[in-house]
């Protein structure tokens, strides 16, 4: 069973069959706009091998890396092989230099910045993904001992779950579009945050705020409205459930899959939205 390659920010391992339970039985074509790390893509490809996905990312250089793991398989595990042999034979301050390097270089083709990328992710500061303004990845350096650079075995796991799907990298709206009647689609945004002091949501340049919080829910009135169906998980926040008031809303605990400090991962309740109840015929379509 493939699972993600990526560490991930907001990642949906432990979620991931949660969110696929609340599917319907049978549906067309699945849809992810918001992939991050796709551990529920992973999981439903488990679950649905071969079924029709199409799935996105905003962030043009994770979408790109999905792309080169499906289609140049051993090109990337062969660029991944040098990193790796290179960073694992160096000292301390050998690997320290040689992320940095890394990190400031730019990469010309696919496969060299696809292999740039999972490096960086898997030798980084905690597994963070965070773009500054000018679209630069800044994290600093970690010190783990034995980084999984190289992990060919689930790599090559996740290029045969990637073998059938479309991989776009659009905003979440446009993504959305291509959702027909049947279909259902699973949206995982970058959460709104519980405090000032959580506004984890740089993934890409641009960021992710209050504004499109708001067209994001839009979108989900649309799906309804279309006959798609739509699962959305998103924080526990009264500001977002107050988004989805027409809509089946249920908090569900999660832990915290980022932190320096392992004690400070404890479960917070999250909310998964569900517009089953709408397309059931139990509420009028929202308008």
């Amino acid at each position: 069973m493939a699972t993600p390659f990526l560490k991930w920010a907001g990642g949906k391992a432990k979620l991931a069959q949660a969110v696929l339970d609340r599917f319907p039985r049978d549906f067309g074509a699945y849809h992810e706009p918001f992939l991050g790390g796709g551990a529920v893509f992973f999981r439903f490809g488990d679950v649905h091998p071969g079924s029709q996905a199409r799935i996105n990312d905003q962030n043009e250089t994770l979408a790109e890396t999905y792309r080169v793991l499906r289609d140049q398989t051993d090109t990337l595990l062969d660029r991944l092989r040098s990193l790796s042999d290179h960073y694992l034979g160096e000292d301390a301050a050998g690997r320290a230099a040689f992320y940095y390097a890394v990190r400031a270089s730019e990469p010309a083709d696919p496969a060299g910045r696809a292999a740039r990328l999972i490096f960086l992710n898997r030798t980084c500061y905690n597994g963070l993904h965070r773009i500054n303004r000018s679209g630069r990845f800044n994290v600093p350096h970690g010190r783990y001992l034995r980084p999984r650079i190289l992990d060919e075995d689930n790599l090559r796991a996740c290029a045969a779950a990637l073998a059938s799907a479309d991989v776009s990298s659009l905003d979440f709206g446009a993504a959305c579009t291509a959702a027909a009647p049947g279909d259902a689609v699973y949206l995982d945004p970058p959460y709104f945050p519980l405090s000032t002091t959580s506004r984890f949501t740089a993934y890409t340049a641009n960021g992710f705020g209050w504004p499109e919080q708001e067209r994001l829910a839009a979108v989900f009135r649309d799906l309804t409205r279309r006959g798609v169906f739509a699962l959305l998980s998103n924080s526990a926040h009264p500001a977002i459930s107050a988004l989805y008031e027409s809509f089946e809303v249920e908090e569900v605990p999660m832990s915290r899959a980022i932190n320096s400090r392992g004690d400070r991962r404890d479960s917070i309740p999250e909310l998964l939205v569900s517009n089953a109840n709408v397309l059931a015929g139990q509420l009028p379509n929202p308008s």
